[in-house]
């Protein structure tokens, strides 16, 4: 039987009872060319009878079971190197493929022809109310034709979202890292390696969530571990001299990326809050861009804060922010 277009790898990780949901978008697909890869650990989370179940109904679907609680990062790796597609969909339990999604992707590569990356549109779904995804500016400004990431550097400024992309296995997958974020670093390899990238504006995930975030990290982790991941991204970008035009949009998504993981609500405890604040200036200092632009507006006043190492001046502003809002609500 020849390998199908796509492996869709999925760590069944089912802690608001969304995988079946996830499933079913799947197998409802009128593009069927695709396997589910679902990996399942000893995670108390993770609901084998339910696996099992799907993975007798369709043939599609197979169970690669762990045997340990190893976390989201090592699920994907086992799912990766059992996946036998042509290209690779990495998807979590709280998100559903948008109705003939899989088409879409299959006749994208059809004008495309063979592509590294693909990058597609996703939404967020949080109390019957939806959102665009974060990508969508960035995803409208790189056009329609394939390109290398050093002629469209503004593609390492969008969220380093491991579920809004196809990577075609055959370019090589880096390994997620443990803890929590372990997306960030494999996002930007792949984009730094990759020849050709293609966009599919339409969206295709959507996600089901308040944020964005990963719920569940490796044993162990914790939300500090952002720092490191993005360390490992900079790593990466050094080792490529000929992408170094790329590096503005990836710092400002670093930032970007520290002050919307510190302004989350249950993020960060307060407690750690001077600790994380103090670390993502150092991250700062230490990544800056020569000649950098910092972004305007209020976001460009969190930066400055950021840089200048003023805790208390940042969370003084906050608060300012959040009572103006409540008298505009009043």
């Amino acid at each position: 039987m020849p390998s199908p277009l796509f492996s869709v790898v999925l760590p069944a990780y089912d802690q608001h009872q969304q995988l079946k949901d996830c499933l079913d978008s799947l197998l409802s697909q009128s593009f069927r060319d695709f396997e589910v890869v679902l990996v399942v650990d000893k995670s108390p989370d993770a609901p084998e009878r339910l696996s099992e179940a799907y993975e007798m109904r369709d043939p599609r679907v197979s169970v690669l079971r762990l045997d340990a609680a190893v976390g989201v990062g090592r699920s994907r790796n086992a799912g990766a190197a059992h996946a036998k597609g042509e290209y690779l969909l990495f998807l979590d339990s709280d998100h559903v493929v948008q109705p003939e999604a899989m088409q879409a992707l299959a006749d994208r590569l059809d004008e495309t022809g063979e592509v590294d990356v693909l990058l597609f549109g996703h939404s967020r779904e949080y109390r019957e109310r939806v959102w665009p995804g974060g990508a969508a500016k960035t995803l409208a400004s790189l056009g329609s034709e394939v390109f290398a990431p050093q002629d469209r550097p503004q593609v390492f400024g969008a969220p380093p979202l491991i579920w809004d992309r196809l990577l075609r296995r055959e370019a090589g997958l880096p390994g997620f890292p443990d803890g929590h974020y372990d997306e960030i670093p494999v996002v930007h390899q792949s984009l730094l390696t990759a020849k050709r990238v293609a966009v599919l504006e339409q969206d295709c995930v959507r996600i089901r969530r308040r944020h964005t975030l990963h719920p569940t990290g490796s044993p162990g982790s914790s939300h500090f571990d952002i720092f490191d991941q993005y360390g490992r991204s900079f790593e990466l970008l050094d080792e490529h001299q000929e992408l170094a035009v790329a590096r503005p949009f990836l710092f400002t998504r670093m930032i970007r990326n520290f002050l919307f993981v510190f302004d989350l609500a249950g993020c960060v405890p307060r407690a750690e809050r001077p600790q994380f604040f103090h670390r993502a200036n150092e991250y700062y200092r230490s990544y800056l861009p020569e000649n950098y632009h910092r972004p305007e507006g209020r976001e460009g006043i969190k930066f400055s804060l950021l840089a200048s190492g003023a805790y208390a001046a940042f969370e003084v502003a906050k608060l300012s922010q959040i009572a103006r809002n409540a008298v505009a609500r009043s």
